[in-house]
């Protein structure tokens, strides 16, 4: 299963739209999970036109009617293994353990959040922790980027920088 993986994509206002290599992306994933910071309800409505599947958590950035129809986060089973999806908040050096407090009671294979606009793919206490970063604000970081989690008998992740 191909999973695409965004973040803190803040459309319209850092960008009118999604980098066109993502909308490719989208065409060939299985599954599209968005963790939060969408900040329009017409471009969530629209990723979930386009995806086959969409499963999204909101962020601090988002929108009462945003945080009307989405959680804070979720937990999302695809072939025996276990996802959990959170944007996060606060400082970007308390992250990982604040998602990781967030998920104790889960104990998921993967924890996705976003937040930090800072992509990382990192294995720890037998969790492997991923934020896409974003592929629309690099205010935090040196580059756009997105995510592909591939799940078949294993995990394989990846960052894709734009």
């Amino acid at each position: 299963m191909k999973i695409l993986v965004l973040s803190d994509t803040h459309i319209p206002q850092a960008a009118e739209e999604l980098p066109s290599k993502i909308y490719d992306e989208v065409k060939s994933a299985d599954l599209l999970l968005h963790a939060g910071d969408i900040t329009s309800l017409i471009f969530l409505k629209n990723l979930q036109k386009l995806a086959k599947d969409v499963k999204a958590v909101y962020g601090n950035m988002d929108c009462p009617s945003l945080r009307e129809i989405l959680p804070k986060k979720e937990v999302i089973k695809v072939n025996g293994f276990t996802i959990g999806l959170i944007h996060g908040w606060g400082a970007p050096s308390g992250l990982i353990d604040l998602a990781e407090k967030e998920f104790q009671d889960k104990r998921p294979d993967i924890i996705i959040f976003g937040h930090s606009h800072q992509p990382l793919c990192l294995n720890k206490n037998g969790i492997l922790f991923f934020n896409p970063g974003s592929p629309t604000d690099k205010v935090f970081s040196e580059s756009n980027s997105y995510g592909i989690i591939t799940i078949n008998d294993s995990i394989d992740a990846k960052i894709i920088r734009l």
